[in-house]
Formats: C-alpha cells, sequence, structure tokens
C-alpha cells in the first residue's frame, strides 16, 4: 500500500482549499498558513504532477480542467475516508446517520413501504428519507445511497443485484370480460380498450411472448396514465384490459376483481427486481444494513408471490 508523505498531503489539501476558495488568501485562511505556503505548495504539487493545475491572475484563481478533475476525486476521497470514520465509530455502538432510498411508487408503497418500520425499530438512531417515483432517479446526481429498480437496467455507474424476476402480465374484470369477450390471441388486443400504461419502455406497443412465439400489439385504449395504481382502479371498473407487473394485481387476482387475460402470455423483457447503488468503493455499515434488510425480504422470492402462496 502507498503511504503519503506529509508533504504530498499538505499539496493535494491546498488543492481542495483553492477549490473550495478560489483564491489563495482564502485557501490559506482555511489551512491557517500564508498564502505563499499556498502557493508554493501548488506549484510542488505541479510540478511532482508535471501539469498545470492552476491559472493564476491578478483578480482570481481559477483551477485548470486537470485541476478540477483532481479537486473532485480529492473530495470524493475526502467523503470516502469520512464515512471509513463513522462506519468504525459506529462499529463499536449503534447505526447511525442518514439513508435516502429511492423507490418505484406503485411498488414501494405496497410491498416494502409496510415493512420499512421494522428496520427502523432495528436501527432507531438512522435516519431515511425514502423517495418514492415512478420515474428513474438518477442516484449518482441525486445523492441517494441505494434504489430499488424494476425492468431492465443500463446504467454502468451503479452496481446491482438481482432480487427475484419480474413478470408484467395482462388482467381484466369479470365485468369486462362478460360484456366484450376474452380475447383467444394477442392479436385480439387491437379491438379491445387496453388501459395505457405511457412509462412503459415500449409505450404503446405491448410485446408479448408466451415462451415460444412473440406477438407485438399497439395498445391503444380509453385511458393512459404514468400511474400505474390509477390504471388498477379502472381496471378494477371494468373500463379495459390491464398490462401490469402481476405484484400490482396479486391481491385482485385472490379476491376476483381481476382475472388473468392470456394467462400463458406475458411481456417479452419483462426483467427483473434489482437492488443498486453507486459504484462508489466504500459502502458505510448503515448502507450494508438496508441492503441487507432488503435482500432478506426477496429471500424466500418476492414479497407479492409469498403472498399469493400463503
Amino acid at each position: 500500500m502507498q503511504v503519503f508523505s506529509s508533504q504530498q498531503l499538505d499539496e493535494l489539501a491546498a488543492l481542495s482549499a483553492i477549490a473550495r476558495e478560489h483564491s489563495f488568501v482564502g485557501a490559506g485562511r482555511v489551512l491557517q498558513r500564508h498564502p505563499t505556503i499556498v502557493s508554493k505548495r501548488i506549484a510542488a504539487l505541479e510540478r511532482r504532477l508535471g501539469i498545470r493545475l492552476v491559472e493564476r491572475t491578478t483578480r482570481q484563481v481559477r483551477l485548470t480542467d486537470a485541476g478540477a478533475r483532481l479537486a473532485e476525486e480529492l473530495e470524493s476521497a475526502a467523503h470516502m475516508i469520512r464515512e471509513a470514520e463513522q462506519d468504525a465509530s459506529a462499529s463499536a455502538g449503534r447505526l447511525q446517520g442518514k439513508l435516502r432510498l429511492a423507490l418505484p411508487a406503485s411498488l414501494g408503497r405496497r410491498w416494502i413501504a409496510p415493512h420499512l418500520p421494522e428496520f427502523m425499530q432495528r436501527y432507531p438512531a438512522l435516519e431515511i428519507e425514502a423517495i418514492y417515483s415512478e420515474s428513474y432517479v438518477d442516484i449518482v446526481a441525486e445523492g441517494f445511497d441505494i434504489a430499488i429498480r424494476v425492468g431492465i437496467l443500463g446504467d454502468s455507474r451503479l452496481v446491482a443485484k438481482r432480487l427475484g424476476r419480474l413478470r408484467r402480465i395482462l388482467a381484466a374484470s369479470p365485468d369486462y370480460l362478460k360484456r366484450c369477450g376474452m380475447p383467444a390471441t394477442p392479436r385480439d388486443l387491437a379491438e379491445h380498450n387496453c388501459l395505457e400504461f405511457t412509462t412503459l419502455a415500449t409505450y404503446p406497443t405491448w410485446r408479448l411472448s408466451d415462451g415460444t412465439r412473440s406477438e407485438s400489439v399497439v395498445a391503444r385504449g380509453s385511458l393512459k396514465s404514468n400511474d400505474s395504481a390509477a390504471l388498477l382502479e379502472a381496471a378494477r371498473a371494468g373500463i379495459g384490459i390491464l398490462g401490469a407487473g402481476e405484484w400490482l394485481m396479486i391481491d385482485d387476482f385472490a379476491e376476483g376483481r381481476l382475472v388473468p387475460v392470456l394467462p400463458e402470455w406475458s411481456f417479452d423483457g419483462d426483467g427483473g427486481v434489482y437492488l443498486v447503488r453507486p459504484s462508489g468503493r466504500f459502502t458505510p455499515a448503515r448502507t450494508r444494513a438496508l441492503m441487507d434488510w432488503i435482500e432478506t425480504l426477496f429471500r424466500d422470492g418476492s414479497p407479492w408471490s409469498q403472498a399469493a402462496d400463503a
């Protein structure tokens, strides 16, 4: 392991202070050093790295692109060091601090939120901010510790663990099917009132598969929404056919409010349920504790499949 000398650490501290204060005077005030000392440390760092890091003018000090990138990396490293210190302190006692958790709105409210108090009772010193949204949030830019995502992942900045499979299926109320008939093939859906979920990746097309064949249908109907819970209410009322995750409709199947439509078919490329976090190299103990707890909810299968089997 490479060990930094005190001189190297002083040089890096000078660059970080310049990035925050934008002047040698301000950086000297933060570091409690004369501005000329700060200037000498920056010059020594530039000589050692062989690159210009700071542009000096009579009125201001500006970081070069290389200097800005290095300062950003130093801030990230400092953040990880602070997290490591807090983690070490927490290991001697109870977990504490703040956690930001991003959840898909409808799925999170139905299958995660009822269990969250259990985690909070286990770790009463933790503060949790849970954000529920049907849209993907940028967990890196918005400072989330972890998120649950559904579908197909595509963000390489994230570390992901698959919690389980996500199936999207078709359903309608008995009343609707009595009035309009049961579709016999996916092509028949073109003649039905299909409730349109506008955040579906392939919207307005429903791509269905029975495991050997694939069919694509442009789903059109009298109601479209970006909220799956609103479409569920419409399906219960007999308005049309809903294509949604089985997690959303499992209770309605059990109570007879909805019945499967084309049960041998499901949406092609349904993807899965994933636990994701930023790809930083350090994960605090409080974040690991929340990740472990979420994984236990899916240990014996998804919560909705466990409910169906109960």
